[in-house]
């Protein structure tokens, strides 16, 4: 005997698979939505050329069918261009610029303003006068880059007191060397002859003398001359009438600037030779930003003779509104990486990616309410010159003074599709992006959920799909052309009386 289904078991599984049906279609619907409209453009392109060859009889049908082709699904001639290859590179349509979208993750960012400047106590060193004199030799010019430890100045020694602390450390190295010789040749007397006590009074007389040495050393110190200096004084037994100052070297690790020991000879036997020949080459070059004296100059120890500069290591200083110094806060403390946007000339722009914030500062502003933040901002040369004579001279890339904006992020949203502010275009409360069909761009209508200066949000409620192709510029031109469409050409007889 046949078994057979009762009716209302077969509707019921028919229903079932039905459902099961959509809903494995509602779920795989970005896979095969883009496939179906790529499917219906091809289908209109090639019905489109079936009918551009059809014969020489049929040629008037063939151009009112070609409009008539432009009703089909998907396609609404009011809100679609066609536009030729040289339109879409006036509205800046290259083949870069016309791509599939994708979902994608968004990081949204707060823009500040910012500006680069020098990074206090580090970018600049003062070269100031070791002590009183007047300047005989100027070996550098402003602008001029130069290595560490270069001689920068000569000075002619004009101190009174400093001369008067020479000549008295002199006097007691010379009193010194007469006690050690009676010392020496007492000692040589045979035992006996000369008392002990005599030869004991005279080495305590070498020690007071010792005392006297040491207190003028350390006046001489004082005075601004170098252990080295009061060294080569004891060692020639001649003043120092001249003293040369040289650009200082500095270890950036530490922070610690320290002068170079020259040697110090009379002022008959300086040697006016360049001393770069004696420093390291690899070492970062200084900059001399002012150059304060010049030949035949009196400075007063202590004045500014010069001041140089180190631009490898720069900061951007942000300049936030005091509402924004929580999120900033968020932002340094989970180490998040800024982007530095470098204001261009036009539409140019340069990006410096992954910086850190070095540190928030500890108060506002009170007129402006400005809260300021501080990025690290390494630097490169980009031109390195020499002049005739030999001189050296570097230019920055990033310069005090420079302007830029700091993007700081702050939240990420997942899944959305993510466009340029050129890709969209604005009518009132409507946005819209014009996406390909064909030899066509049609326009969509969008839901804008966050849009910045560079980049626009996009809902990801049906209106576009993963994989549609869209105008990712010029966006606002083709909104144009649309309206010029809907309102008719000019006639070009208008105002004219014929």
């Amino acid at each position: 005997m046949k078994y057979r289904l009762p009716k209302i078991a077969v509707q019921s599984a028919a229903v079932v698979g039905g459902l099961v049906v959509m809903g494995v279609a509602w779920y795989f619907q970005s896979t095969w939505i883009p496939a179906v409209k790529q499917w219906a453009a091809y289908t209109v392109a090639a019905g489109k050329k079936q009918t551009a060859v059809k014969t020489d009889d049929d040629a008037d049908a063939s151009v009112e069918d070609d409009h008539a082709g432009h009703d089909h699904a998907g396609h609404d001639e009011s809100s679609s261009l066609e536009l030729s290859k040289q339109a879409q590179r006036n509205v800046g349509l290259t083949a870069d610029k016309i791509r599939k979208v994708q979902l994608t993750t968004f990081t949204r960012k707060i823009s500040v303003p910012a500006i680069v400047t020098e990074r206090p106590g580090r970018t600049e060193v003062k070269v100031v006068a070791p002590m009183t004199g007047v300047i005989t030799g100027v070996y550098v010019v402003e602008g001029e880059a130069i290595p560490q430890g270069k001689q920068l100045f000569k000075i002619r020694l004009t101190h009174e007191d400093l001369v008067q602390a020479q000549t008295s450390f002199l006097q007691a190295l010379g009193e010194l060397d007469v006690e050690n010789r009676e010392i020496k040749r007492l000692k040589q007397i045979t035992e006996g002859v000369v008392a002990g006590k005599v030869v004991l009074e005279r080495e305590y007389a070498r020690q007071k003398l010792e005392a006297v040495l040491n207190a003028n050393r350390e006046a001489l110190i004082l005075h601004g001359l170098s252990e080295a200096q009061i060294d080569q004084i004891e060692k020639d037994r001649h003043l120092v009438s001249e003293i040369a100052v040289y650009a200082p070297q500095a270890n950036f690790d530490s922070n610690e600037v320290r002068t170079p020991q020259p040697l110090v000879q009379p002022v008959s036997l300086i040697s006016l030779k360049d001393e770069a020949n004696t420093v390291d080459q690899g070492q970062s070059p200084l900059i001399v930003q002012e150059l304060n004296v010049s030949k035949g100059g009196f400075v007063q120890a202590g004045d500014t003779l010069c001041v140089l500069v180190d631009y490898r290591e720069l900061f951007i200083e942000g300049r936030a509104f005091e509402h924004d110094a929580i999120e900033l806060a968020a932002a340094a403390a989970k180490d998040k990486k800024l982007t530095a946007v470098v204001e261009g000339n036009g539409k140019k722009i340069e990006t410096i990616d992954n910086l850190k914030i070095s540190y928030l500062d500890n108060r506002v502003e009170p007129d402006s309410r400005a809260f300021h933040f501080y990025v690290g901002l390494p630097n490169r040369v980009v031109q390195d010159t020499k002049s005739n004579d030999g001189r050296r001279f570097l230019s920055w890339k990033f310069k005090p003074g420079q302007r830029m904006q700091l993007q700081v992020p702050v939240e990420e949203w997942t899944d959305r599709i993510v466009l340029p502010v050129d890709a969209v275009a604005q009518d009132g409360a409507e946005y819209f992006v014009f996406q390909q069909n064909g030899d066509h761009f049609d326009r969509r209508p969008v839901h804008v959920e966050y849009q910045d200066q560079y980049s626009v949000v996009i809902a990801n409620d049906g209106s576009l799909f993963p994989g549609d192709v869209v105008a990712f510029a010029g966006a606002h031109q083709l909104q144009m052309a649309l309206k010029n469409k809907a309102g008719g050409g000019v006639d070009p007889h208008a105002g004219h009386n014929h």
